[in-house]
């Protein structure tokens, strides 16, 4: 290994940090946006059991009870129930903006990396390419097999980017496309609630 990373060159270590960093942000996303997690059975159950001619503290009490995305949207519009209908809508709209981006959390992390590290192997490679022909303009072609051991390390960098890379931007799309997903659920059982409470006490809209 050590030698492997004698052969690497010194961008080795950042590509090392890049995939140490990947793996880290796409394994804790992967148990955040579980749907089990995001949206609990017990506080769907709970929040679809709400009826206009119903107090809706009890299920208020539970959400709160159990913070989290779902949760603390549904409980904001809950608490707003008696409110006119254009209150509560607008009060959903904004915590569900603020509470929805919790979802996304980091992926532009496994994006960036996604996009830097076959950078970062290329530009290992050109670094190294540019030492090759240094020792050439020294030592001339004398040594063939000094030169295309030389040229093969100087690629080592770009392999592992690639490496790095590719898995990291699998990871981001199916990460983005869950949390969207996810997303427009959530906003699915908001309307619905919103929809469904907005004839309580007379809260229509005009």
């Amino acid at each position: 290994m050590v030698e492997f990373l004698d052969k690497a060159g010194p961008l080795i270590y950042p590509l090392a940090l890049c995939s140490i960093l990947a793996g880290t942000i796409a394994l804790e996303r992967m148990l955040a946006l579980r749907r089990s997690r995001v949206l609990p059975k017990e506080i769907v159950e709970v929040v679809e059991a709400v009826q206009p001619e119903n107090d809706p503290a009890v299920a208020v009490e539970v959400c709160r009870r159990n913070p989290g995305v779902f949760s603390d949207i549904m409980r904001v519009g809950l608490e707003q129930a008696d409110a006119p209908w254009e209150v509560m809508r607008d009060a959903v709209l904004d915590v569900g903006r603020q509470e929805t981006t919790r979802l996304e959390r980091h992926l532009v992390w496994l994006q960036t990396i996604a996009q830097a590290a076959p950078l970062l192997g290329l530009l290992g490679t050109v670094l190294g390419m540019i030492k090759v022909f240094s020792s050439i303009s020294l030592a001339g072609l004398g040594d063939p097999q000094a030169l295309s051991e030389g040229i093969s390390e100087a690629m080592i960098t770009t392999a592992v980017g690639l490496a790095v890379g590719i898995p990291t931007l699998v990871a981001y799309n199916l990460l983005a496309a869950k949390a969207e997903a996810l997303i427009t659920e959530i906003e699915a059982y908001a309307s619905a609630l919103v929809a469904r409470l907005r004839g309580r006490n007379g809260n229509a809209p005009s």
